[in-house]
């Protein structure tokens, strides 16, 4: 699928790390950053290259021992959110182009990844980029577990953004 590159749109500054599990047929920092891209879009307040943002696109095994060290959960999980700053935080070092702040650290979970993507019928980079965009949503703040109303506006936000990278609702039921 063609994905829309604009060079113009701030985001966070990425450092990406890729395990050999999730192949090279796809690029991996492309698709990062221009997930990134468009979490700027529909969220103001990433859209500063000031803020850096650590991807790691690991395998289960990595993603679990991190789940039960962090969340005291021993399973893995599609991705996985470490957020470094405050809401506030993020606000203030968006406002201070001079302010460089560590958002925070992704890691993704390939077979996890992939098994989710199998059963949607979708790609595999496609459902890679909504976890980074709802990984990213996480590190500024944004919250689905606090409620009813916040779980229904991250989705927005996740659905929105992945609308601008041609990547259908996740949320929306097949028909």
């Amino acid at each position: 699928m063609a994905r829309d590159r604009r060079p113009d749109m701030t985001a966070p500054t990425l450092e990406l790390d890729v395990d050999p599990v999730w192949g090279d047929s796809t690029d991996w920092e492309a698709l990062a950053t221009h997930a990134a891209q468009v979490a700027a879009c529909v969220a103001p307040e990433l859209a500063h290259a000031n803020l850096l943002v650590s991807v790691v696109l690991g395998d289960d095994a990595e993603v679990q021992t991190l789940n039960k060290q962090w969340r005291a959960k021993d399973k893995p999980t599609n991705v996985l959110s470490f957020p470094m700053l405050s809401r506030e935080e993020v606000f203030h070092a968006a406002l201070n182009e001079d302010h460089e702040g560590m958002l925070g650290d992704l890691i993704l979970a390939h077979g996890i990844c992939a098994r989710e993507a199998a059963d949607k019928g979708i790609a595999v980079p496609d459902h890679a980029a909504h976890l980074i965009v709802h990984g990213l949503l996480h590190l500024a703040g944004h919250d689905h577990e606090s409620g009813e109303a916040a779980a229904q506006a991250m989705e927005a936000l996740e659905t929105k953004a992945l609308a601008l990278m041609g990547i259908a609702d996740p949320y929306c039921a097949a028909a």
